[in-house]
């Protein structure tokens, strides 16, 4: 979707994210143009899930025995660490906005400033799979738990016009998910796509909100990243096309965010 927006001479004035979200927004906002993206889309094709998500038997038993997370997050941390053209959220060349979720309170906690790193660990730290992040006096996990797809925060930060790129969800799986971390990634997609349909309702009656449709039927788990070219390439080739056919212009809610079977 990046690489379209982009080529169509879009540029963004601050980029919002949240949970995935937060770590190709973070990435974007330091290079925010074809060949940030190009380089992102190179990370992304050869990434391998055992770079992100390291299960062990170790950490099973952690989990199990001292109910610990799944999830070693060194993995995750080292990718950032190494990918990130910045250290600091405002040294990104466009403002960028990491959302959280605040672990004992449930609230939304955006943040705009600090280390980068420990921001999208934070926006990304799924419960049980990965440990909460604190920053400040603050335990934070997954923004997906308070807003997965922040369409109002984005609006508390001034926003006019708001270009929202979905994930979307695995809606033509044929059998659930193995494991508790893929599961739980299925989950956290669903609850995306209802609160983003919740929040464009929510507010396109004070904003300008255009959404990118995203790719339907999609039958991969998002815990599988084997697929991860053929579905940039797909989502380019349809984001294209919708873009040919005036889809900046578009307003409504795509169904593919809606419940439905395939």
């Amino acid at each position: 979707m990046l690489q379209e927006l982009v080529a169509f001479g879009v540029v963004p004035d601050m980029v919002v994210g949240s949970s995935a979200g937060a770590i190709n927004g973070a990435y974007f906002a330091g290079a925010p143009n074809a060949d940030g993206v190009a380089r992102l889309d190179a990370i992304w094709r050869d990434l391998d899930r055992r770079e992100v998500f390291p299960v062990t038997w170790r950490s099973i038993a952690g989990f199990v025995m001292r109910r610990l997370p799944v999830v070693d997050p060194s993995g995750l941390r080292t990718l950032l660490e190494r990918h990130l053209p910045y250290k600091e959220l405002e040294n990104a060349a466009v403002p960028v906005h990491v959302v959280a979720t605040d672990l004992l309170h449930g609230s939304t906690v955006t943040l705009s400033s600090g280390n980068a790193v420990e921001s999208v660990l934070a926006s990304a730290a799924i419960p049980a799979a990965f440990p909460p992040v604190r920053i400040a006096e603050r335990h934070l996990v997954d923004g997906a738990i308070a807003s997965n797809t922040p369409v109002g925060v984005a609006v508390e930060l001034g926003a006019e016009r708001i270009i929202v790129l979905p994930t979307g969800y695995a809606c033509d799986l044929k059998e659930p998910p193995r494991g508790a971390v893929a599961c739980a990634l299925q989950a956290i997609t669903l609850l995306t796509a209802h609160q983003l349909v919740t929040q464009i309702e929510q507010f396109r009656d004070r904003v300008e909100i255009v959404t990118v449709p995203p790719l339907c039927p999609l039958s991969v788990s998002p815990y599988d990243f084997s697929h991860g070219g053929e579905l940039i390439d797909r989502a380019a080739g349809q984001t294209k096309k919708w873009l040919g056919n005036g889809g900046l212009e578009k307003h409504h809610i795509p169904g593919a965010l809606r419940p439905h079977v395939d």
